[in-house]
């Protein structure tokens, strides 16, 4: 797409070239100005930022505005369409435990949940927090947790009102409805109830944003009172806690993307210090269950790449008393694990596609709740109840909205509690969703599930809406999204490509996408294109690519690499500018994601292979597809200034092609705007943005 005319100027930056040199290699950035030296302040209090650069922000939005404005009826369209697939006064399926049953639900018209419970055998529902009145006062407003206390007579929430992720905790009463006075600020927003319900553990934040420290609350205290429970000291490690699955201990967990370690405070004696059940030990990940005097344990250790399950003896968990349960299968991923009284459940994945097995430990007898279509989500959901033989789990795909079952591992039989109701309607049957294998650039087959219309003619002028992650070994669920429907049903085709990075696969899908291997990533995605481009799905020039924080910096790698594949590209909160991230330590994330990237400070190899693809350090003169890029100014964890820093030197360096977009939502952070109607206006931009990158959103349609 070229660029339209328009009555804003696209802003032009200032150069204030700052250049460093690091292993003998000098840099020289001329946008690093674009970062405020008081982002900490930033993050607490927007009002803070410099002035020259809220005014460049400003001008950009207006710019993203003066090209977009006339997108606004389709836009409103497409909020419209997306909030009637959404049953307003929706409610969560009751979650049984002991004489209640606890739940969330929505109010018709209402952005934010409620959380309440009624009798376990059914009866009134009662509220003890109404979001949509909590948020009343805010701009922003996002819950961060709930937890009723063990007694039942308290509820522990908590909540952020910058869109930074510091949340404040606080205690409501069940009796009266109103808080306590008892108030712990700058949290990550976790708790953890002692068994008495009169004290919980909370993780607090550092001046750098970053979960080290474990607190003992007692309630009716200050918080300058805390007793400090766990300090980690290593600022690669963050740290979070849970309960365990039996609710005796609260679990200290510790960890970056390679290692992990985790402890067990007592909840019965919040004041004994924490038990570490095996020392850390690099590239040995683990978690921990646990059941009577037994531990089950879901790790990666003797390289169990894609993780098996041993058990160890609560009174000796360390690893030399670690026994095989499951052993390692290369290729078949155990996600995760949840163990009640008398089963053991695990979440596999192999090729993309998941499976829940069902294990009875006094038998050992294993089954699999079994599944029929070319693509899939599922999800186990939990509980509050270990002393049960009934599992809840979520099903979905592409094509099919969330059902929820409960399952008795006994009897083996399903019951259907709740569908994920469309009020606009929905067939499934006029929608196709299948998979085809894309063959990347050394030959691993990349799975790529794909959604369209029923109808849709397959002649290989389609546009299609191509998204992608690939970090962390996160995967993408090919599950079902009502939001996608309203770019289907105007002849789109919406894939997902199961690249590598993530753990689709296994979890060598995951390391053969990592560090010195991270390109295999974008080759990956580009593949994915051409394969549906060979398949007749669509052509060049008709693909919209999509992808947010690490995977925006896939949208930005591949922009560089590969832009003659693509119409435009949507980059929500794009992690782009991944040298200057990884060499500055005092980001809140930057040393737990050297192992994911590599730690270019110390090491020359690192910094020489981030240097090599960061989208930001290699922008060139060359025709670039059009770009949205989408940004939070009080997000902790793709600071603002990134996307910023992207769009400014593509447009002072791109030779045709674009244009090149910037949004920052000037009240929000990672997530985007709060409330679930008002998060439906940030994707109405992007999908307004991607028909018209594709020729689809001229003036006046909609």
């Amino acid at each position: 797409m070229t660029q339209g005319k328009t009555s804003t100027p696209a802003p032009v930056a200032p150069r204030r070239p700052h250049s460093f040199t690091t292993h003998g290699i000098t840099i020289v950035d001329d946008y690093a100005w674009l970062k405020d030296a008081k982002w900490q302040e930033v993050l607490r209090d927007p009002s803070v930022l410099d002035p020259d650069i809220r005014k460049y922000l400003e001008a950009e939005n207006d710019y993203t505005e003066s090209l977009l404005g006339h997108t606004a009826a389709l836009q409103k369209k497409l909020v419209a369409e997306m909030r009637g697939r959404i049953k307003e006064d929706d409610s969560s399926v009751p979650a049984p435990d002991g004489p209640w049953a606890y739940l969330r639900k929505f109010r018709e018209g209402g952005q934010h949940e409620m959380f309440g419970r009624m009798p376990r055998n059914g009866g009134e529902t009662e509220i003890v927090l109404d979001g949509d009145k909590l948020a009343a006062d805010h701009d922003y407003f996002k819950f961060g947790g709930s937890r009723h206390s063990l007694d039942h007579k308290l509820e522990a929430w908590s909540a952020d009102i910058k869109g930074s992720e510091y949340f404040t905790i606080r205690v409501r009463d069940w009796a009266t409805r109103s808080d306590l006075d008892d108030l712990v600020e700058e949290t990550d927003g976790t708790v953890v109830w002692s068994s008495d319900s009169r004290a919980f553990f909370y993780v607090k934040l550092d001046d750098n944003h970053r979960p080290m420290q474990v607190w003992l609350h007692r309630l009716g205290t200050k918080q300058a009172d805390d007793v400090l429970v766990y300090e980690e000291h290593d600022a690669g490690w963050f740290t979070h806690i849970h309960e365990s699955t039996s609710g005796r201990f609260c679990v200290i967990s510790g960890g970056d993307h390679e290692t992990s370690e985790q402890r067990l405070v007592d909840l019965a004696d919040p004041a004994a210090p924490p038990r570490v059940v095996a020392a850390r030990e690099e590239g040995v990940q683990y978690s921990v269950t646990d059941r009577g005097d037994e531990l089950f344990i879901l790790t990666n250790a003797d390289d169990a790449i894609d993780f098996k399950v041993v058990t160890a003896p609560l009174a000796s968990p360390e690893r030399a008393n670690w026994r095989d349960l499951i052993p390692h299968r290369a290729g078949i991923y155990i996600l995760d694990i949840e163990l009640y009284s008398g089963h053991l459940v695990r979440l596999e994945r192999a090729n993309a596609l998941p499976a829940i097995i069902i294990r009875d430990l006094k038998t050992s007898e294993e089954h699999a709740i079994a599944f029929d279509e070319a693509a899939y989500s599922l999800d186990t959901m939990g509980g509050y109840e270990f002393d049960t033989t009934n599992l809840r789990f979520a099903y979905s795909s592409m094509t099919t909205p969330s059902e929820v079952y409960d399952y008795d591992m006994a009897s083996r039989t399903r019951t259907f509690r709740k569908r994920q109701e469309i009020p606009s309607g929905h067939n499934p049957a006029d929608y196709v969703t299948t998979r085809i294998m894309a063959a990347s650039h050394d030959g691993a087959l990349v799975p790529v599930s794909i959604l369209h219309a029923k109808d849709l003619k397959r002649d290989g002028t389609a546009p299609l809406l191509l998204y992608g992650y690939g970090s962390y070994g996160m995967a993408m669920p090919a599950s079902f999204s009502a939001n996608r429907l309203s770019l289907v049903d105007r002849g789109f085709v919406y894939a997902i490509a199961h690249i590598r990075g993530g753990a689709d696969k296994g979890w060598g899908w995951y390391l053969d996408g990592k560090r010195e291997k991270k390109t295999n990533s974008f080759d990956d995605f580009s593949a994915s294109a051409r394969a549906l481009i060979a398949e007749k799905y669509t052509c060049a020039k008709r693909i919209v690519g999509h992808g947010g924080s690490a995977g925006g910096m896939l949208m930005g790698a591949v922009a560089n690499r590969a832009g003659e594949l693509f119409a435009g590209i949507v980059a929500e909160v794009p992690f782009v500018d991944v040298l200057n991230t990884m060499l500055d330590d005092t980001l809140p994330l930057t040393p737990p994601e050297w192992p994911e990237w590599g730690n270019p400070i110390e090491s020359e190899k690192d910094f020489r292979t981030i240097l090599s693809y960061s989208p930001y350090d290699n922008i060139a003169a060359r025709d670039y597809p059009a770009i949205l890029a989408m940004g939070g100014l009080t997000d902790p964890r793709v600071t603002y200034w990134e996307p910023a820093k992207w769009i400014a030197r593509l447009r002072a360096t791109m030779r045709g092609g674009g244009p090149v977009l910037l949004r920052t939502n000037m009240g929000a952070g990672h997530g985007g705007a709060s409330g679930r109607f008002n998060r439906l206006d940030e994707v109405a931009i992007a999908y307004a943005f991607a028909l018209w990158a594709v020729g689809m959103a001229k003036k006046g349609e909609v």
